[in-house]
């Protein structure tokens, strides 16, 4: 079972100062407070294709898990990694601008958890231009975000599967009357794994759309919480300009080493 979640808005500011600002959104809890859960931000890969003038960044963040901790407590511990129920996640980030054309897309998806939970966001940023105005005067320019993410539990398709080879196999045995109770169950063989026991009475159906919901649910928040942290970055370019913000950065950077 796949969700999806579809939104659409817009910011008040042109698109170079929103792409900025995308990349500035997690360089400081001080500039962006809802960003606080990104605990580092790294680079992989940036370069400008000669041929199309684009840029192509690759970033990786580690952000606080946001799998609701009743959740982790029930999973086997072979998909969380065992612990308590503060986890990290990596979060893969890919981009692409295009200034010529007017547009920024980006993708981001989770590298842990997989098993549990495949969370793919994706936003296309366009300048708000076209034939009834294609040069827009100076401040006034807007840029649209069209923003679809999409959730995947493999957990229960998993379970499902196993399930249902194990019940084949039984089907397929050929054992005499009086042996059919030494035949093992689809139950049974699932409860040969370490907590997949349990999966299987709640229902593997049952655990993915749950799971599926709760990380909805979740994100439909995040992401007014991220539009939010923007809009602040946004209004700080506009008061502070690059400059500014770069220093803004640079000091808070300063006090949180001085901290540690």
């Amino acid at each position: 079972m796949v969700l999806t979640h579809t939104t659409n808005h817009a910011y008040a500011h042109p698109l170079p100062t929103v792409t900025l600002a995308f990349f500035l959104r997690y360089c400081s809890p001080q500039l962006n407070p809802f960003a606080a859960h990104v605990l580092s931000t790294d680079t992989i890969s940036t370069h400008v294709d000669e041929a199309t003038g684009r840029l192509h960044t690759t970033r990786i963040h580690l952000k606080k898990s946001r799998m609701p901790p009743s959740i982790m407590k029930l999973l086997p511990t072979s998909l969380t990694g065992g612990g308590g129920v503060d986890k990290a996640s990596y979060i893969l980030e890919t981009s692409v601008v295009d200034m010529r054309e007017g547009w920024m897309s980006t993708e981001s998806r989770n590298l842990n958890f997989v098993g549990v939970l495949s969370v793919v966001e994706r936003q296309l940023y366009t300048a708000a231009t076209g034939p009834a105005n294609p040069s827009p005067a100076a401040g006034n320019e807007n840029t649209n975000v069209a923003t679809t993410v999409v959730f995947r539990s493999r957990l229960g398709e998993r379970i499902r599967d196993r399930l249902g080879h194990h019940q084949n196999q039984t089907q397929h045995l050929q054992l005499p009357s009086h042996a059919h109770q030494l035949a093992p169950t689809a139950t049974d063989a699932a409860q040969q794994e370490p907590g997949s026991g349990w999966f299987a009475r709640l229902g593997a159906r049952g655990i993915q759309r749950s799971i599926e919901s709760l990380a909805s649910t979740k994100t439909q928040d995040q992401l007014g919480k991220s539009r939010e942290g923007m809009r602040m970055i946004l209004e700080r370019l506009r008061q502070s300009g690059i400059i500014g913000v770069l220093e803004l950065r640079k000091m808070a950077r300063e006090r949180s080493a001085e901290a540690a």
